[in-house]
C-alpha cells in the first residue's frame, strides 16, 4: 500500500489520504536538509527566533481550523481541542524567549593570555516523529528548539494525525523559515527505520510506544547520534490524609479523563489515604457520570472517543479482567448510550479493590479508566508508585510543601508535581526514567540534547 489514511474516529471514514514518500523523494528530503542546514546555522540567532515568532503567530491565526481537523483526526473533543493551539504557542514561545541565553556561549575565566569558551554547535539534521495524541504539543517540544539551535528538521507525524505535519511545516513556511530547513515525510515503518540509519540523520527524537521506541534505539544502534525518547507511562497519583480533598478529586479526575485518558502523562494510578478513600471515591464517581461522551464535532460531548475501537477493545478488555480477579466497577456503562463494543466509543470507568498485579495497574491503558486503591500511609503509597516499569511523572496531592518535596525525591519519575497533575511547564525538563524513556526536551536544558559543545582554546600572546 502507498498511501496512507487517516481513519477518523468519529464514523469510521477516510478524513484524509496521502500517498506515501518515494525512495527518491526521501533522499531529495534528505539533501535538502543537509544543504540547507549548512546556511541555516549561519543565519544570526535573532533571525531564526523572529521566523519562530512569525512561525507561531501564523500557526495561531488558524486555531479553528486547526482544532476542527484535530478532533477529526484523533477524536478530540472540538470544546478543548483549541487548548493544543495555545499549548503549541506556549512552549514555541518559551523556547524563543529563552534561546539567547541558552544558546549562548560558555564564557570561562580568564587566563593570562588565553582566551577560553564553549560554543553549542547544532547537530545537523534532526529526524523528529510525533503520534496522534496531541500531534502539536508533542511535535514542537522537539521541533521548535531544534531549528531555534540551527538544525534542519524532518517531521513524521502519525499516519492518524498526517495534517499536523503539514500545518506545522506549513506555518513555517509562510514564516519565510528557507525552503529545505524544515520538511514533513508521510512515510511507512520500513522507510522509518531506514531514514534512521541515514548517515545524513544526525539526531533522532521518538514520542510513542516502549515497543516502537526499542526499535528506533535499535535501528540508530552504533551510529553514536542522540536518541531522545518519550515513551510509556502509568503515571500515578497519591492523595494525602491532609490534601484538600474536593481539588484532589476534581484535578484528579480531570487528569485520568481529559483526552479520554490518552495521554503519556495523564493519571492511570491513583492511591488515597483511608482517612479520605471512601470520601474521594463517591466524590469521584459522582464527578465521572457527569461526563458526556459523544461523537467530538457536537459542542456538548465533554468526552470523545479513542482513536480506534482496537484501543477502545484493548481498554474494555483489562476493565474485564480486573472485575473477574476481584475489582468492583463503579460506572455502568449503559449510562453512556454511546458506549459501543466494537467501536471507539467507551465509557468512562472508574475500578476499587484493586491490586497491583491486575493489568489495569501495571499494564500502561490509554484510556477512560483509572483504578483506585486505599493506602495506610506514605511508605505504603511511596512503594506502590515505584513499583512499575514506568516514570513519567507523579501527583502528589498534599497541603504540607515539606513532606511532598521529600516523597518527590524518593520518587522515581522525571516530573513530580504537587497538588495538579497532566501538565508541561515548558521552563522545565520534560524527561523520563526507566520505561518512559530517555533524554529531555524543552527548557534550558532541552537545547543541550539538540547541540553539540565544542570547546575553544585561544592563545593571544606568544
Amino acid at each position: 500500500m502507498n498511501t496512507l489514511q487517516c481513519i477518523s474516529p468519529i464514523d469510521n471514514s477516510i478524513y484524509a489520504e496521502r500517498p506515501l514518500a518515494s525512495q527518491n523523494e526521501i533522499q531529495t528530503a534528505l539533501d535538502n536538509a543537509q544543504k540547507s542546514q549548512t546556511a541555516w546555522k549561519q543565519t544570526p540567532l535573532t533571525e531564526r527566533i523572529a521566523i519562530t515568532r512569525a512561525a507561531i503567530k501564523n500557526f495561531t491565526a488558524k486555531e479553528s481550523q486547526l482544532a476542527e481537523e484535530l478532533c477529526w483526526m484523533m477524536g478530540r473533543p472540538i470544546r478543548q481541542a483549541p487548548s493544543e493551539i495555545r499549548g503549541f504557542a506556549e512552549r514555541a514561545t518559551y523556547m524563543a524567549d529563552i534561546a539567547e541565553a541558552a544558546l549562548a556561549d560558555i564564557r570561562l575565566p580568564e587566563k593570562p593570555g588565553i582566551v577560553r569558551f564553549i560554543r553549542r554547535e547544532p547537530l545537523g539534521v534532526a529526524l523528529v516523529i510525533a503520534p496522534w495524541n496531541y500531534p502539536y504539543l508533542t511535535a514542537v517540544n522537539a521541533v521548535v528548539p531544534a531549528l531555534l539551535a540551527g538544525n534542519a528538521v524532518l517531521l513524521k507525524h502519525s499516519a492518524q494525525t498526517p495534517l499536523a505535519a503539514e500545518r506545522m511545516v506549513e506555518a513555517f513556511a509562510e514564516a519565510g523559515l528557507p525552503r529545505g530547513v524544515f520538511q514533513y515525510l508521510h512515510l511507512g515503518h520500513g522507510d522509518i527505520e531506514r531514514l534512521v540509519r541515514s548517515p545524513a540523520i544526525k539526531h533522532l527524537s521518538f514520542t510513542g510506544s516502549v515497543k516502537v521506541g526499542a526499535a528506533m534505539e535499535y535501528a540508530a544502534a552504533g551510529r553514536f547520534i542522540g536518541v531522545g525518547l518519550e515513551l510509556g507511562g502509568k503515571d500515578p497519583a497519591y492523595v494525602r490524609a491532609d490534601a484538600d480533598l474536593q481539588h484532589a478529586v476534581e484535578t484528579a479526575v480531570d487528569g485520568a479523563f481529559f483526552n479520554s485518558g490518552q495521554s503519556c502523562c495523564g493519571i492511570e494510578r491513583l492511591y488515597v489515604h483511608e482517612a479520605l478513600y471512601g470520601d474521594f471515591v463517591e466524590r469521584a464517581i459522582a464527578l465521572v457520570k457527569q461526563y458526556r461522551l459523544g461523537r467530538p464535532d457536537d459542542p456538548e460531548t465533554t468526552l470523545g472517543p479513542l482513536v480506534r475501537a482496537e484501543a477502545a477493545d484493548f481498554v474494555r478488555g483489562q476493565i474485564d479482567e480486573a472485575i473477574t480477579q476481584g475489582a468492583s466497577a463503579h460506572i455502568d456503562p449503559m449510562d453512556f448510550p454511546a458506549d459501543k463494543p466494537g467501536t471507539p466509543y467507551l465509557a468512562p470507568q472508574i475500578l476499587t479493590e484493586v491490586q497491583p498485579g491486575m493489568r489495569v495497574m501495571a499494564e500502561e491503558s490509554f484510556g477512560p479508566v483509572v483504578g483506585i486503591q486505599k493506602v495506610r500511609d506514605d511508605e505504603e503509597a511511596l512503594a506502590l508508585i515505584n513499583d512499575s516499569e514506568y516514570g513519567l511523572t507523579a501527583a502528589i496531592f498534599s497541603r504540607d510543601l515539606e513532606v511532598a518535596e521529600a516523597l518527590g525525591d524518593r520518587i522515581e519519575s522525571g516530573t513530580v508535581f504537587l497538588n495538579r497533575c497532566d501538565y508541561l511547564d515548558p521552563a522545565l525538563a520534560w524527561s523520563g526514567v526507566k520505561n518512559s524513556g530517555r533524554g529531555c526536551t524543552l527548557s534550558s536544558i532541552g537545547y543541550e540534547h539538540l547541540t553539540r559543545p565544542k570547546s575553544f582554546h585561544l592563545k593571544i600572546r606568544l
